[in-house]
């Protein structure tokens, strides 16, 4: 270029475009030479450009050769853009998305000092008591004893699956706040692993017009080692004294305290009954306790005369419905109980080991588990469900404890129940509770589930006879005779015999304390609409 700032002339002229196709035809000197001829295929490498470099010749902006220094360093050009048609001159202008280099070197920010790498503290691992089978289930090369960190799942994964089992999470120590909406909060865990509110009295499980209630299913758990004893009897021998003392008081308490209302005194003058329908407790060692009205009572029938209540369509009669009340209260009972205690304050009354015979007999049927499971195909004793049954002497007196009268009374209650497929001898033992240290254990031929109480107000000292004072000071400090131990030791060991009765399954598969209320509500209506009642009825009629 001139002075001036034109381009010099004959620079774009013919000689100069004759000079480029023959630098392209020939190519460098020394190079290989075109094979076709022509300059139009003609291809230039790297080393092309770099001899053309250092020889003071550049591309213009149009795609022309210029001479001397070039402005900026050559730009490489790309493999598709080197072929050329045949009758171009001018190209395009290349499309640079980089600065250069100086521009770049200017323009970079200054380097921002990496702090240094922190270790993160462990985190605690969270205390689970159960977790689910997805959960349980970790990769194929991962050691069982590798404790790995809890998985954080969104909600799209986890929403409509639902774990076999429930996951309690106690507490979440140094967990984050970023957890999946399915994850338990602890506090709903920790509230599920509490057992429920203490029982302080008892509650209804069947009311005063024989209908089911089901208030006493929020005191119950989803757990399967549970006891449930009953009791029968008749009116005023004491029924719900001693479930009260077998449950949750102890015999100095108040009884107007006790978690089974007793009878007042103004009851018993007037010759009434306390308890109606059926009673439930359960205790903190997930023992159900059902306390009932009295079997064939008096006071009801009398309540029934004289108040003219209207009686169900098929009873004609009071008595009639008075019985047939007690038959369904004892047949359910006889079901869904592990053990039934039938309390009676004089010894005997024969016409209440009829009613519980007839009370067998009217049962629902329910297959055992233990021979169902066997296959084993014999007489109804080895397919039918039956509980133990306890007899309790309440209120005895002293001659009662005398060996001979109570082997007497074993033999006398082994004659009446002798066809009896209840269980109703071989779980308890007066003699091995060391109540009688002086007998042997094979003193009673036949033992059955007899048990001895006498008078709660017997150890009173004011009322036994002391040794007389000439007889020494040793025999004047000792208290008088009594002939059997104390009233609440005798409590402390029919509690601890009943309590480790064995518990057979009710069913063909195994209940909960909730799956029990279910069964024992079924049981219910199954006996209210039993067949064998209605026909039982309709022959006392």
């Amino acid at each position: 270029m001139s002075d001036s700032g034109h381009s010099q002339p004959g620079l774009y002229g013919p000689d100069r475009r004759r000079r480029w196709n023959r630098d392209r035809d020939l190519g460098p000197p020394g190079g290989p030479q075109s094979l076709s001829g022509s300059g139009r295929e003609r291809d230039y490498g790297p080393w092309d450009r770099e001899r053309r470099v250092s020889a003071g010749e550049w591309e213009g902006p149009w795609g022309g050769v210029m001479w001397g220094p070039a402005p900026h360093p050559p730009r490489s050009v790309p493999q598709e853009t080197a072929e050329e048609p045949v009758g171009s001159i001018m190209q395009k202008t290349p499309i640079i998305l980089a600065k250069p280099p100086a521009e770049r070197s200017k323009l970079a920010p200054a380097p921002v000092p990496v702090p240094p790498a922190t270790v993160p503290t462990p985190m605690e691992k969270p205390i689970v008591l159960m977790k689910s089978r997805e959960e349980g289930k970790g990769p194929a090369g991962a050691s069982d004893g590798a404790v790995q960190a809890p998985m954080v799942t969104t909600k799209g994964e986890k929403e409509g699956q639902r774990p076999t089992q429930p996951v309690y999470q106690i507490q979440n120590r140094g967990m984050g706040s970023t957890t999946s909406s399915s994850t338990m909060d602890p506090v709903v865990g920790q509230a599920k692993l509490l057992a429920p509110e203490k029982m302080k009295h008892s509650i209804k499980l069947v009311d005063d017009q024989m209908n089911w209630c089901d208030s006493a299913i929020e005191y119950l758990l989803d757990q399967t080692d549970v006891l449930v004893v009953g009791v029968l009897g008749l009116q005023g021998a004491g029924k719900s004294m001693v479930m009260s003392l077998l449950s949750a008081n102890q015999p100095e308490e108040d009884q107007r305290a006790y978690v089974f209302r007793t009878q007042s005194q103004e009851i018993k003058e007037r010759g009434g009954n306390q308890t109606s329908g059926i009673d439930f407790f359960i205790t903190q060692e997930r023992i159900i306790f059902l306390d009932t009205q009295p079997i064939l009572s008096p006071s009801i029938l009398d309540h029934l005369i004289n108040n003219d209540r209207k009686l169900p369509p098929e009873y004609n009669l009071p008595h009639t419905y008075v019985e047939m009340q007690s038959l369904q209260i004892a047949a359910f009972l006889f079901t869904v109980c592990h053990v039934v205690i039938v309390v009676q304050d004089w010894f005997t009354d024969l016409s209440l080991y009829r009613f519980l015979q007839t009370a067998e007999m009217v049962k629902p049927s329910t297959p055992s588990p233990s021979h169902e499971s066997s296959g084993s195909s014999g007489a109804d004793e080895d397919t039918e469900y039956y509980p133990h049954i306890v007899f309790l002497q309440n209120k005895a007196k002293r001659e009662n404890f005398c060996p001979r009268n109570l082997k007497q009374m074993h033999v006398v209650i082994d004659k009446i129940m002798m066809h009896s497929h209840l269980k109703y001898k071989g779980t308890l033992s007066m003699l091995e509770c060391n109540i009688f240290p002086g007998l042997p254990y094979d003193y009673l031929d036949t033992e059955v589930n007899l048990f001895l109480l006498p008078f709660a107000d017997s150890d009173a000292d004011d009322a036994l006879p002391r040794a007389a004072p000439a007889g020494g000071p040793l025999f004047s400090l000792l208290p008088g005779y009594k002939g059997h131990p104390s009233f609440q030791s005798l409590v402390a060991k029919l509690r601890s015999q009943i309590m480790s009765m064995a518990r057979p399954q009710l069913s063909h598969t195994i209940l909960t304390e909730k799956n029990w209320f279910h069964y024992a509500a079924r049981i219910w209506d199954g006996v209210k609409k039993s067949s064998a009642l209605s026909e039982y009825s309709r022959l006392l009629a």
